[in-house]
């Protein structure tokens, strides 16, 4: 399928996911367009708001769902240890690279080992931080020391992390989210 926008306008990929609701209407989490149609073919939600982008498809033209819920209701389970992952890794250095401090979407962002993993360097919580690319690149396989590219926060074990999507500042949040949503920015 291709995404294509009414009117002309530029499609942007972010502006186009869609935020899930449980069956109790709360906000559990915000996932892409793809996955929203695949859950919706699937049956496994209602649409409840579209956006006004559309998939097309050799057979079919499709409105991209910008607000879903799930027909059946999911246990949110609470986990004692914070997983290791990428996005857990983002989500702890603020999606911000850990060498130039600046913001990224997902997307442009890597994860370095501090100490790269030719010098003995492990995959673990405290060896892995958020990187650019171009910073990523930059320092190579060495040591953040011997790049001359020092670290903005020295990385650690969180104890917690906030659910991954649904902290959005206001301006990246589509008004018809803003009901189910605590938006950072607004009033």
């Amino acid at each position: 399928m291709r995404a294509v926008c009414e009117g002309g306008a530029v499609f942007n990929e972010a502006a186009t996911r869609a935020l899930v609701l449980n069956a109790s209407y709360e906000p559990l989490k915000i996932v892409g367009w793809q996955k929203a149609i695949i859950l919706w073919f699937q049956g496994k939600v209602e649409v409840l708001e579209h956006h006004d982008v559309v998939v097309r498809s050799v057979r079919m033209t499709l409105r991209i769902p910008s607000i879903i819920r799930l027909k059946s209701y999911v246990q949110v389970r609470k986990k004692s240890a914070v997983r290791f992952s990428r996005e857990n890794i983002y989500l702890r250095d603020g999606y911000r690279c850990q060498y130039c401090n600046q913001s990224f979407p997902p997307k442009d962002l890597t994860l370095d080992h501090v100490i790269p993993v030719s010098r003995g360097g492990r995959k673990e919580w405290t060896n892995i931080v958020t990187a650019c690319r171009r910073c990523n690149q930059k320092k190579g396989n060495r040591s953040p020391h011997d790049a001359e590219m020092p670290l903005r926060t020295k990385p650690a074990m969180p104890q917690w992390l906030p659910q991954p999507e649904l902290h959005v500042s206001a301006s990246l949040t589509p008004d018809s989210w803003k009901v189910y949503l605590h938006v950072v920015g607004t009033s």
